[in-house]
């Protein structure tokens, strides 16, 4: 998806969680994790032992933009050196490590997040290495786990869709976004009576040719139209549409009584 609006900037260098790449194999995977993290505001990157090395100019390229991130990338030698100053720490895996822990969904994982960095705890997420994930003695650091609901027959993420996938939940747990919304486009919602109006308009067309019989069910089926029409997310335009529609079929189409 495109739509890059620098006009829009956000202030992001508030609280948030640390993102934790445990020993990634290669830079352009780091490159785009740290492209799914700025997708979503988030700019803490921490990495631990790359293969590749750092800076690497691989994930320079591949974050295509997410420079913030890659600037200040914090590099640590060890798992326990990247987590020594977190409070809460969650562990992405795909499998079961036969260790005694929470397991929470996405979901559920950023909204406690949420909570604890607001009370000022730091939280951090570690993320294994590419072809094996993370070492059970890298999950024991951990306070719990996270699991994706995948296909089981094919439960492996690459790194960068479970960054962006952690980091779309941070980001939708803390934005005020309307979960659906209705693009106007130069219009607005009709108001009330201009729908009463047109309903009353195209009833009194319809039962000029007949439309409600039998006698007997005309007021069920106008009560129909009417509940049909009410539940249309009209807007002026639409109306001064139909009332058109209704026109120029009344020309064409002359009263049959």
């Amino acid at each position: 998806m495109s739509g890059t609006d620098h006009a829009k900037a956000e202030d992001w260098s508030g609280p948030q969680p640390a993102i934790i790449l445990v020993e990634p194999q290669m830079g352009e995977n780091i490159g785009a994790a740290a492209r799914a993290m700025w997708n979503f505001g988030l700019e803490r990157m921490r990495i631990v032992n790359p293969r590749d090395g750092w800076p690497n100019q691989k994930a320079v390229t591949m974050s295509s933009g997410a420079a913030r991130v890659i600037d200040n990338v914090q590099v640590k030698d060890t798992t326990a050196q990247a987590v020594e100053d977190l409070h809460y720490v969650f562990a992405t895996t795909a499998r079961g490590r036969d260790l005694t822990k929470p397991v929470v969904t996405p979901e559920r994982a950023m909204e406690q997040a949420r909570a604890m960095v607001a009370e000022g705890q730091k939280v951090g997420i570690l993320f294994g290495p590419e072809r094996s994930g993370l070492e059970n003695h890298d999950i024991a650091r951990a306070n719990a786990i996270i699991s994706v609901p995948v296909n089981p027959a094919f439960a492996s993420l690459n790194l960068a869709q479970c960054v962006l996938l952690l980091a779309y939940e941070w980001r939708r747990h803390g934005a005020d976004v309307m979960p659906e919304v209705l693009e106007m486009a130069g219009t607005r919602r009709a108001e009330a009576i201009e729908i009463q109006k047109l309903t009353e308009v195209l009833e009194a067309r319809l039962d000029s040719v007949g439309f409600f019989w039998p006698d007997h069910k005309a007021e069920s089926m106008i009560t129909t139209l009417r509940n049909m029409i009410s539940r249309l997310p009209l807007t002026e335009a639409d109306v001064r549409v139909f009332h058109g529609i209704i026109k120029s079929l009344a020309e064409k189409h002359p009263k049959s009584r």
